[in-house]
């Protein structure tokens, strides 16, 4: 069996080979080490939910005037939608006045501004973000759903669970299927992909300062 050549690879297998890495670094960072090894404190674990719900809040936004475009809308699906839920979650770990009490972290606040950057004017940089947090939500994300509930108890997990989505499997088929239907040239398709490890950095350094 002969692997594939680069000119023969998918745009998604691309994606994913070229950013397997950084995909890595971001999950073994000492805060998923933490999580995953049972020492979490509760209290980290609702500062993770609150600085994803401000990364969440412009991702949406952009995604609900991204609807209609001809590039970005197919993958601006709102089955995904994460903000609601995250409101939800927040409010059953911090309470009521949830939204008065959290702050985004600085590398957070840098990760938003690049999400408000490029998200609403490119639709490229749109699907590189889209990309990395929601496949990301409906493969490992389920993983560290059941770690959180194990170590944390059950309190602020909706996020992981995606009701309007009944087989991830094929969802995330059905993606990956519309990213190879782009039709974007050999540049185009490498400031995708250097935006995506732009992506998985930022969300390292967030999940560094947590």
């Amino acid at each position: 069996m002969t692997m594939a050549t680069e000119e023969t690879q998918t745009f998604s297998a691309k994606l994913r080979a070229t950013s397997w890495a950084a995909h890595g670094r971001a999950q073994h960072s000492p805060f998923m080490a933490a999580l995953f090894g049972g020492t979490l404190a509760g209290g980290r674990f609702a500062e993770l939910v609150a600085q994803e719900y401000f990364v969440y809040d412009v991702l949406e936004k952009a995604a609900a005037e991204l609807r209609g475009h001809p590039v970005a809308g197919p993958f601006a699906r709102p089955e995904l939608d994460r903000r609601a839920v995250l409101e939800a979650d927040l409010a059953e770990l911090l309470g009521a006045a949830w939204a008065s009490g959290i702050a985004p972290l600085a590398a957070t606040q840098a990760y938003c501004d690049r999400l408000r950057e490029v998200c609403f004017t490119w639709p490229g940089g749109f699907i590189a973000h889209h990309y990395v947090r929601y496949m990301g939500d409906l493969s490992g994300g389920q993983q560290i759903k059941k770690m959180i509930a194990r170590h944390c108890g059950p309190a602020g997990t909706r996020f992981y669970d995606f009701a309007q989505i009944p087989d991830p499997d094929a969802f995330k088929e059905q993606y990956r299927e519309q990213l190879d239907r782009l039709t974007l040239d050999t540049a185009e398709q490498q400031r995708v992909i250097d935006e995506v490890l732009l992506a998985y950095e930022l969300t390292t350094r967030m999940l560094a300062a947590l």
